[in-house]
């Protein structure tokens, strides 16, 4: 499903290097820190840089979750529904993107910020919109296929 694509995609540059990892390479403290905070211990972990990513399902919706080593959450990202992205992303995505179906829609905190992405695509075009939190459009990115 492209929204499995979208996980993780929007944290600082480390996605280009992430590398899937066994629960028993990550530390415990991170795993500690999942747990705690998500209450959940069965999720599958990325390497990113010197960071841990978590990807894990919660209550029914995709969601990944970044660790330092050292347990301090560093960013989130979550599958939200599409009514959740702010109005003025609403209002860019009709006015500007007509005819684009809107196919997944996450929302993004990185380091304490927050954004909003959402995937569009039409006919073969996909393309990754991320938003600011007013719904301001920040970047669009073309989306390449995969076979997903």
């Amino acid at each position: 499903m492209k929204t499995a694509i979208a996980i993780g995609l929007c944290f600082v540059g480390a996605q280009l290097f992430a590398q899937r990892i066994d629960s028993k390479s990550v530390p415990a403290a991170a795993k500690a820190a999942l747990e705690k905070s998500f209450q959940v211990t069965d999720a599958k972990w990325e390497k990113e840089g010197e960071d841990f990513e978590a990807e894990f399902k919660k209550n029914g919706k995709e969601m990944s979750v970044i660790f330092a080593a050292s347990g301090v959450m560093v960013g989130t990202e979550e599958e939200i529904a599409k009514t959740d992205l702010p109005r003025n992303a609403q209002e860019v995505i009709q006015k500007e993107y007509a005819g684009y179906k809107l196919e997944a829609t996450n929302k993004v905190t990185d380091k304490g910020v927050i954004k909003y992405e959402a995937e569009i695509v039409k006919g073969g075009s996909s393309y990754k919109l991320s938003f600011d939190i007013d719904g301001k459009l920040l970047k669009k990115e073309q989306e390449k296929e995969d076979g997903d």
